[in-house]
């Protein structure tokens, strides 16, 4: 660390400036890997998910509510949340439901 900081001062030469650009492109490059493609991935794995929604699958919402998806539409479900009680719910606000394989 002490070493980056004195090349740094001692840059008068040009190295200076080529140093900034290269740990400006290091700190690009670990935030693309650490943080901008771990997000793409999982967008990703939803959107999937979605797509593959299938009538008797247990989802929750996105505000927060279970049921199971009775009716699949170009852009909603309906979901039965209890006996006899069916909602339709805008297919984008739809994720897995993990809490029976949080059970085993």
């Amino acid at each position: 660390m002490k070493m980056m900081f004195v090349m740094l001062q001692e840059g008068s030469s040009g190295s200076g400036s080529s140093m900034f650009l290269i740990m400006m492109i290091l700190i690009f490059v670990v935030m693309y890997f650490f943080m901008i493609r771990p997000q793409q991935r999982r967008q990703k794995e939803l959107n999937n998910f979605r797509n593959s929604l299938t009538k008797g699958m247990k989802v929750i919402t996105a505000g927060g509510i279970y049921g199971t998806i009775e009716e699949i539409k170009e852009n909603y479900v309906i979901l039965e949340v209890d006996h006899n009680v069916k909602i339709r719910v805008d297919k984008s606000m739809v994720m897995k439901d993990n809490t029976d394989l949080q059970k085993k």
